[in-house]
């Protein structure tokens, strides 16, 4: 274990060299903020530490708050980070824009484009939206270098509170059906204001959720032309379901693998409980608690969806920095920032794959 452990350190140190060489070609060193539903995090090529600050993308730009609130709350994170990591100021700054801010983009892309200029005049940071099947791309190199030997399976499963990624080595999915966003949903088809905990649920709202998990992960089914297994490396598993199906006698408390089974008959004891009910049974404590049986819905649907009777679960500290770090269209989109602002307003999210040369 020590040594699979300095194995992945010394990998994440060559990584880290390397995209400290490929920004030395540009003759700065660069920083890159991970801007999640929930947060962002800040890290540079030229050191291993990554800072931390809260932050609700998700609600600020829902529509439904004042877009001086999501400028403002950006800022100050990320002024709060720069303070962290004593950022030098001559770094190559760059924002990327994951689910919450794609979906921004989706409601209203000149609104959006708006809120990026005014954030970029008071930070001097732009930030770039990045397509989901980038971001896949991201997150399945990052598990493949930190997991090693232990990445036994052909695409990794990342869940988040607005997106879940399933990404492989070539090729990505990606659905706006994160943690908060799945609830979300399953409120509304159940008929119940959100925020709500969907349960008890009678067979009929059972069967219709199942309907729904289905509908919504139809492209998973055609997305990638071979069998997929799956490696789950996100906390709505390793420290929600995993624990919770192991208090319900389902699995073994430290399994490395989730059976398609187990998840089933634990939706099958749950659907007709309460939150309190639910929490008693499967030992789950808040937050994990209240998503816990719409996780469950969501890790039975995704195995329907790709075939498989069981997951293996790894949880790494995963994020988005090292390939935003190495991303060198994003960054030269960060140097042509006025132009991919004005191509965003028309093009919305496939301004990314454009070309930033065509700006001059």
């Amino acid at each position: 274990m020590r040594a699979a452990a300095l194995l992945r350190r010394a990998l994440v140190g060559l990584l880290c060299g390397l995209i400290a060489l490929s920004a030395l070609a540009d003759g700065a060193c660069r920083a890159a903020y991970d801007l999640g539903s929930s947060g962002i995090r800040l890290g540079t090529a030229a050191g291993a530490t990554v800072a931390h600050a809260e932050l609700d993308a998700l609600g600020l730009l829902s529509g439904r708050r004042d877009a001086e609130d999501a400028v403002a709350a950006t800022v100050a994170a990320f002024r709060a980070l720069q303070n962290k990591l004593a950022l030098d100021p001559a770094c190559r700054q760059l924002g990327g824009g994951f689910s919450a801010w794609r979906l921004a983009l989706a409601r209203d892309p000149v609104a959006l484009a708006q809120i990026l200029a005014r954030i970029h005049a008071a930070s001097g940071v732009p930030i770039v939206v990045i397509p989901q099947t980038r971001e896949g791309s991201y997150g399945y190199q990052g598990a493949r270098l930190l997991l090693g030997a232990r990445l036994r399976s052909t695409h990794v499963l990342d869940i988040g509170g607005g997106s879940l990624q399933v990404a492989g080595e070539h090729a990505a999915f990606g659905a706006a059906l994160g943690q908060k966003l799945w609830q979300a949903e399953l409120c509304r088809v159940l008929g119940r204001p959100a925020p709500c905990t969907p349960q008890p649920l009678s067979r009929n709202e059972l069967a219709a959720a199942r309907a729904l998990a289905d509908e919504r992960l139809h492209g998973l089914r055609t997305a990638f032309p071979a069998p997929v297994t799956l490696t789950a490396i996100s906390r709505p598993v390793s420290r929600g379901v995993r624990p919770a199906l192991a208090q319900l006698g389902l699995a073994a408390a430290a399994a490395e693998t989730i059976a398609l089974a187990a998840v089933t008959q634990a939706i099958e004891r749950l659907s007709g409980r309460g939150l309190d009910e639910t929490m008693a049974l499967s030992g789950s404590a808040m937050p994990h608690a209240a998503y816990l049986f719409s996780d469950l819905l969501l890790l039975e649907g995704l195995l329907r969806a790709t075939g498989g009777i069981s997951l293996r679960v790894a949880e790494i500290d995963l994020t988005n920095i090292p390939g935003l770090l190495a991303d060198e269209r994003a960054y030269a989109w960060g140097g042509k920032y006025a132009c991919y602002l004005d191509r965003l307003k028309t093009d919305g999210l496939q301004a990314y794959a454009g070309d930033p040369a065509g700006c001059d």
